[in-house]
């Protein structure tokens, strides 16, 4: 007996025309893969939000003490996190391909195994990272960043490097549950992980008066606390069938899966330098105190909203790889087009919110009237960025969740470094537009990008991509269990 997602994959080869019938089972079938959607989505988003949040509370809190503190701490974010967070997020990635996989081809038992070479690869890359969070200071300057804020930011650096170890353990732990769509537990440890941070922030920063170091300490308490809650969660026995102990299988085969996990972490990277590299053109600018904290506001509230579209990501991301892993590639396409639809509309709203209020949102962040001024000009071309930002993730999970990570990096290099950036330095330099012009070339970038993705993705070769998935999965997990129809034998 067919299952409802082979039986949704040969709905859809069936020629709709004008069948009323035809139309109405399309409509159920849509209704039901946004309900197993949903299921990933809205944890994924709670739980997104809420980790973003520790930091966008910690930015908050800081830009109410000054202008400078807010401007380092806004580039130890937008700069040194942004670059070493990305290359940590990335090498977790190469997990939420193979789990999801390893769960559409049956292989629960290779979970654990994944999670363990994963912690061992992300503890290392942290390791090999450190030196950035403690020469934070001189690396700054080097970047033509100012004095002062390069010796406020360095300080700030070192006392969060335990956060940026707790990022090796969470993102690991992340895609091993997401995969399993186990996630509503990870969801409440991090909305009550951030309840207990606002409160550490508000005691720290606004009642002890410690400024940046309570902010930092806070941040260090509150991301610890959940790591240590997570892994409890995933070794004290509530996965028999995916977590069966620490093994020494952990240590084979991490060449492959250091191959994997590179190419993620470039494809990421590449995706959070470039608003790193508009940061840092910020700061090039004159009186770049005011410039930087006016680009971080709209920066940190595009990346809180994007936050929303992420739980899309993760969601697509595990629809895909588990249906590409089941040998079932027309139910992986009808996965991405209902996500790109659904996330593109709440990308519409989100924009439509930022022009309303785009005198006002400042106003979350600072009190200061020329930073308030200034954030506010930036108010169109944040729409503009927020409705793309709802299309990318998706896409993003896409080849995650295919294994395409690669393949997507090399596009955001041509669209964001061989275009983007040198339109942005022009516009912002040469013809004299300031912010507005580097950060419209940060949108010429993103909307080529966006074009191509979207073309590659809805011409792919789903079936092509389901046989991958077979071999990874022999390779990586060992033997894959017969299915009950042949792969070949479906048209992708």
């Amino acid at each position: 007996m067919a299952s409802p997602s082979e039986e949704r994959a040969l709905q859809m080869e069936t020629p709709i025309g004008g069948d009323q019938v035809a139309k109405q089972k399309i409509a159920v079938e849509t209704w039901d893969e946004s309900k197993k959607m949903w299921k990933i989505a809205g944890p994924a988003i709670l739980t997104s939000v809420s980790q973003f949040s520790i930091g966008f509370v910690t930015v908050a809190s800081v830009g109410h003490l000054g202008v400078i503190e807010l401007a380092a701490v806004s580039v130890v974010t937008t700069v040194i996190e942004a670059f070493v967070s990305g290359i940590m997020l990335g090498m977790g990635s190469a997990l939420e391909t193979l789990c999801g996989q390893a769960v559409g081809a049956g292989q629960y038992n290779m979970l654990g195994v994944f999670l363990q070479r994963s912690w061992i690869i992300s503890g290392v890359t942290a390791l090999s990272l450190a030196p950035f969070y403690l020469f934070a200071s001189p690396i700054l300057r080097l970047l033509r960043q100012s004095k002062d804020i390069s010796d406020l930011a360095g300080k700030y650096c070192r006392w969060i490097i335990p956060q940026f170890f707790a990022f090796a353990m969470t993102y690991p732990i992340q895609k091993f549950l997401q995969s399993q769509r186990k996630v509503w537990f990870m969801t409440i440890v991090s909305v009550v992980g951030l309840a207990f941070h606002v409160l550490l922030n508000w005691l720290m920063v606004s009642k002890l008066k410690l400024g940046l170091l309570g902010a930092a300490m806070a941040g260090n308490i509150s991301w610890w606390l959940q790591v240590i809650v997570m892994v409890i969660y995933v070794i004290g026995g509530f996965f028999p069938n995916s977590w069966t102990g620490f093994s020494l299988l952990a240590f084979k085969s991490l060449s492959g899966f250091v191959k994997l996990s590179l190419a993620s972490a470039i494809m990421l990277c590449l995706e959070l330098w470039y608003f790193t590299a508009i940061i840092l053109m910020v700061g090039w600018l004159k009186n770049p105190a005011i410039a930087v904290d006016a680009v971080s506001v709209c920066m940190n509230l595009q990346l809180w909203t994007s936050m929303v579209t992420l739980g899309f990501n993760a969601a697509v991301s595990v629809r895909v790889s588990n249906e590409l892993g089941a040998g079932r590639p027309k139910a992986a396409k009808f996965a991405v087009v209902v996500a790109l639809l659904t996330s593109l509309t709440i990308g519409i709203l989100f924009s439509i919110i930022i022009l309303v209020t785009k005198n006002d949102f400042p106003k979350l962040f600072s009190t200061k009237t020329a930073v308030i001024r200034e954030a506010s000009k930036l108010g169109y071309f944040l729409a503009a960025t927020i409705f793309l930002s709802s299309i990318l993730p998706v896409l993003y999970g896409v080849a995650i969740g295919a294994g395409r990570q690669m393949y997507v990096g090399l596009i955001n290099i041509g669209c964001y470094y061989i275009f983007g950036i040198p339109v942005g330095a022009v516009l912002g330099f040469k013809f004299k537009l300031r912010i507005q012009g580097i950060w419209s070339g940060m949108l010429v970038g993103t909307i080529l990008q966006t074009t191509i993705l979207l073309i590659v993705t809805l011409r792919a070769s789903w079936r092509k991509e389901a046989v991958q998935a077979e071999r990874r999965m022999r390779r990586w997990g060992g033997r894959v269990e017969p299915r009950q129809s042949p792969l070949e034998s479906i048209p992708g």
